[in-house]
């Protein structure tokens, strides 16, 4: 079931809503950029997300393809979240869950999480090691 969460960076420059279903998969990825900002994201649809407050303090990283759009505050370094440009669900936002101001602990832990091989471009398959994403 569709919620709305309120987030923000950590200085507060960059403020969003995004209605997210947390009973559904989030998910955890061994990229080069997920891995080493730790990203941990829920899907919104382009209708789901609002960007309240921040748009010039965002910085736009593109690497690689160049297709996915990864957003950081440029005060405090925070990616709150990013935009996936061709998904298998079409454009779609992936909300930061570390960022999100009003889920709750119990939300968080219950929030069933989907891994996928992104360094080796296997995104339909879990990497062979994960427990450290």
């Amino acid at each position: 079931m569709l919620k709305t969460y309120h987030g923000s960076c950590h200085c507060g420059a960059v403020r969003f809503e995004a209605d997210l279903d947390l009973t559904q998969s989030t998910y955890r990825c061994n990229c080069s950029i997920c891995r080493r900002t730790r990203f941990w994201p829920a899907v919104a649809r382009p209708d789901g997300f609002r960007l309240l407050a921040g748009k010039a303090d965002l910085t736009k990283y593109l690497f690689n393809t160049r297709k996915n759009e990864h957003y950081f505050c440029r005060h405090c370094g925070v990616r709150a979240f990013g935009v996936g440009t061709e998904t298998p669900i079409g454009l779609m936002y992936g909300v930061n869950l570390g960022c999100l101001e009003d889920a709750s602990d119990e939300e968080l832990a219950n929030a069933p999480v989907t891994y996928v091989d992104g360094r080796s471009d296997n995104w339909a398959n879990a990497p062979e090691f994960f427990r450290h994403l």
